[in-house]
């Protein structure tokens, strides 16, 4: 049974799943929309959109914006991408409170019928490089 257990486990273990998570949220960021499994884009989902929440706090009390930019860092391990998300991405989602992404299905993957899904940042995405 499952009582309790939160997020998804993907059949790895914790820190193979962590690192994976990373890795695609860092990409989502960088590309603005990624093609993957449509069980990763939903485990994926909460953690890129709290890292925009997070991003837009630290924009808006400017004493936090350091600690906002190290929590980032912290979770992206790319100085880059971190400044890419506050000073590109938080800043398009201000007057937005949440739903930062969307995930589109796409149908099944050829080799071994997984559910496939686009993950996207929702607004601007002709701004996205």
């Amino acid at each position: 049974m499952r009582h309790r257990i939160a997020g998804r486990i993907l059949g790895r273990d914790a820190g193979h799943r962590k690192a994976l998570f990373r890795n695609l949220v860092r990409e989502l960021y960088l590309h603005g929309r990624i093609t993957t499994t449509e069980a990763k884009a939903r485990a994926i989902r909460s953690e890129a959109e709290k890292l925009i929440t997070k991003a837009k706090h630290g924009l808006a009390d400017g004493g936090a914006r350091v600690h906002a930019q190290r929590q980032l860092v912290a979770f992206l391990n790319d100085k880059t991408v971190a400044k890419k998300v506050f000073d590109e991405i938080a800043p398009r989602f201000a007057e937005r409170n949440g739903g930062y992404t969307r995930i589109i299905k796409i149908g099944k993957r050829q080799g071994d019928a997984a559910d496939m899904a686009i993950i996207e940042l929702v607004e601007g995405e002709a701004a996205v490089s």
